[in-house]
């Protein structure tokens, strides 16, 4: 087994920062050590939108936005080094996910896309970066993702309790922690992303803090309904989503039937969205005794409320509360996946995913030999 300290690197759907994080991990044990989170400049998080939005765009521009995010990915994972005095043989490696961009896990040919050079954290760091982690599950017929449920699995199941994990990012994934059953998990739909996508076309500010402006509307019913008739909330899981889909020009199309509501009633109406389109899938999957709440969304006070409003019952509680910050887990996912990929171990959750069986996930990039190899 390859334990040591691990960095793991996420910059998820939401597109709001870096987020990186400091694990010491082994066969039985995941111990968050130290994190920060690196800001995204607002040039490159327009032109990543941009391109997750389908715009046309040639190789030569490709090319340029998979080195430049790689060089963020490479200053976050040195900003944290250097934060914690860490010299490259002290980490094992780092677990990069990369910046998705598109994910097709239909159709003939399925395919997803993370960008972010991975070449350029290797070289920056002097670590072995492992990454590409999606596209050996695809290769075996799965979804590609989420691939979090299994780390998930491996922290907060437990024996005899209910549990389901929900980590509400850019899109919102559900995993299903059930006693005596495979593990399962999907995506439920949108997470923060139309919401922050609404707001920062309207105000000009990365996210509702606080669900401020959102607390200032009222929910639109025939909007909602219209929102949900979308064919994905009532498709059968394995099933994964992402901002190729549930974007702003999503958004857009859904609302000319409605022309003339405040702005801040389509926040509400968003943000309703995404509390009953994760609740409808809590209920119609069995419900559990406690959903444990991660990411971004699990700072909002609004969609919490209406969560555990909707899901009389249950207790909904932060992952911080189990120990696990809400704001890391899905980089502390990434660490331990570079973990399980150096030790030779699956990764993906075929339950899950599904993938015809489990594999060892992901493509190495490896650092001097002189370096953290052991």
């Amino acid at each position: 087994m390859k334990s040591g300290r691990y960095i793991g690197v996420m910059s998820g759907t939401s597109l709001d920062g870096v987020d990186v994080v400091l694990a010491a991990i082994d066969e039985h044990l995941v111990a968050q050590q130290a994190s920060l989170s690196w800001p995204m400049p607002v040039a490159l998080k327009e032109d990543v939108l941009a391109v997750c939005q389908g715009q046309t765009l040639t190789l030569a521009q490709l090319g340029r936005l998979d080195t430049r995010l790689g060089r963020l990915f490479a200053d976050a994972v040195q900003a944290l080094m250097k934060q914690e005095g860490l010299r490259p043989e002290d980490v094992m490696a780092v677990g990069c996910h990369g910046q998705t961009v598109w994910h097709e896990p239909q159709g003939d040919a399925p395919h997803s896309l993370q960008i972010g050079d991975n070449n350029q954290i290797t070289a920056r760091t002097g670590v072995t970066v492992v990454g590409d982690f999606r596209r050996r599950d695809m290769a075996l017929g799965g979804q590609g993702a989420p691939l979090v449920p299994a780390f998930h699995q491996a922290l907060l199941a437990h024996p005899v309790e209910r549990r389901m994990v929900l980590n509400i990012g850019g899109i919102a994934n559900l995993s299903l922690l059930i006693p005596h059953q495979p593990v399962r998990g999907f995506d439920t739909g949108p997470g923060n992303m139309l919401m922050d996508a609404w707001i920062w076309r309207q105000k000009g500010k990365p996210y509702d803090k606080d669900a401020g402006w959102a607390m200032q509307g009222k929910v639109t019913l025939p909007l909602l309904q219209q929102f949900l008739s979308d064919p994905y909330f009532a498709a059968p899981a394995p099933k994964s989503t992402g901002r190729e889909y549930f974007n702003y020009g999503w958004l857009e199309r859904q609302l000319a039937a409605f022309p003339g509501l405040a702005p801040e009633d389509v926040q509400a109406t968003l943000t309703e969205l995404t509390a009953v389109s994760i609740s409808e899938q809590v209920l119609l999957n069995g419900g559990c005794e406690r959903l444990l709440v991660c990411g971004g969304g699990s700072r909002n006070p609004l969609l919490m409320a209406r969560l555990a409003a909707l899901l009389p019952g249950i207790e909904v509680s932060s992952t911080d509360e189990a120990g696990i910050s809400g704001d890391d887990m899905e980089a502390l996912a990434f660490a331990w996946l570079a973990y399980r990929t150096l030790s030779g171990l699956p990764g993906n959750l075929p339950s899950v995913t599904g993938a015809t069986r489990s594999s060892v996930l992901g493509a190495i990039y490896p650092a001097n030999p002189v370096n953290n190899q052991s």
